[in-house]
């Protein structure tokens, strides 16, 4: 879609040059989004794409994933044996609601940023301990994880001025094991539940993000492997009636069920 009340596209080289932030400016990532409807607010875009940030970086300490990293690179993305986590991102990757030419131009931190209940880097994320990389508009930076970044549908944490430079995931959230759950209403329809267990570490701790079927997304934590009672238990003491998300993609009380199902499903599969 064209967006005519655009009158400047700014392309900046360096962090240096991203400039003063004013009323009607966008940052422009792969713009699947952001050209799929009418803008009529933005006067201004800051094509991020001249930046040059390594879409992926591998280190010791885990790994940083631009924010203009495309899901494609993501997806094709190998990953060291030890991190037996691996195999949700490529899950997480394929729950997108997208063509092969959305994979090839969206972000991951368009994604994040969007802050869909359904946004499934927002499930990866969530699940492996992600935190945010922010820069300031004064030159610094700040980290938020990324259950906080989250704040809401189509709600983030980032201020007038500030951008998302990348998501962190640590080594450590990457070596656990994980389960994976999804549904939607239809075989091709925008995630309506989807959810993830970890567990891992030397006290076999246990994990279960919630996403997609709540307004925000949730990650209820165990010291170890509980049962079937307490899952559902903790679910239902930390998942308020009103944060459970309603569109046409699935009621309140059928994503509570499916949640609830799917919780057991994962607790009975990393109980081996």
């Amino acid at each position: 879609m064209d967006l005519n009340t655009i009158t400047e596209i700014a392309t900046p080289r360096r962090r240096s040059e991203l400039g003063a932030w004013r009323s009607g400016d966008a940052w422009l990532g792969g713009g699947t989004w952001l050209f799929s409807e009418p803008q009529p607010h933005l006067s201004r875009l800051i094509d991020l794409a001249g930046l040059g940030w390594p879409s992926l970086r591998l280190s010791h300490s885990g790994l940083e994933i631009a924010a203009t990293c495309r899901i494609a690179e993501l997806d094709a993305l190998a990953l060291p044996a030890a991190w037996t986590a691996a195999p949700l991102i490529n899950q997480c990757c394929r729950a997108f609601l997208a063509s092969f030419k959305i994979w090839n131009m969206a972000t991951v931190g368009g994604n994040v940023c969007m802050a869909l209940p359904a946004g499934p880097m927002i499930s990866l994320a969530v699940a492996l301990d992600g935190s945010c990389l922010i820069l300031t508009p004064g030159g610094a930076e700040r980290r938020v994880a990324i259950t906080d970044f989250v704040t809401g549908p189509q709600r983030n944490a980032l201020a007038p001025g500030e951008v998302l430079r990348a998501i962190e995931l640590p080594a450590a959230a990457l070596a656990r094991r994980t389960a994976f759950r999804q549904i939607s209403l239809a075989p091709l329809g925008r995630s309506a539940a989807l959810l993830v267990g970890t567990r891992g570490g030397p006290d076999g701790r246990f994990a279960l993000t919630v996403t997609a079927a709540t307004a925000r997304p949730l990650r209820i934590g165990f010291e170890n492997l509980p049962s079937a009672q307490a899952l559902a238990r903790r679910i239902g003491e930390e998942i308020a009636d009103e944060l459970w998300f309603s569109d046409p993609h699935g009621t309140p009380a059928w994503r509570r069920h499916m949640t609830l199902e799917f919780a057991e499903q994962i607790r009975r599969e990393l109980s081996t």
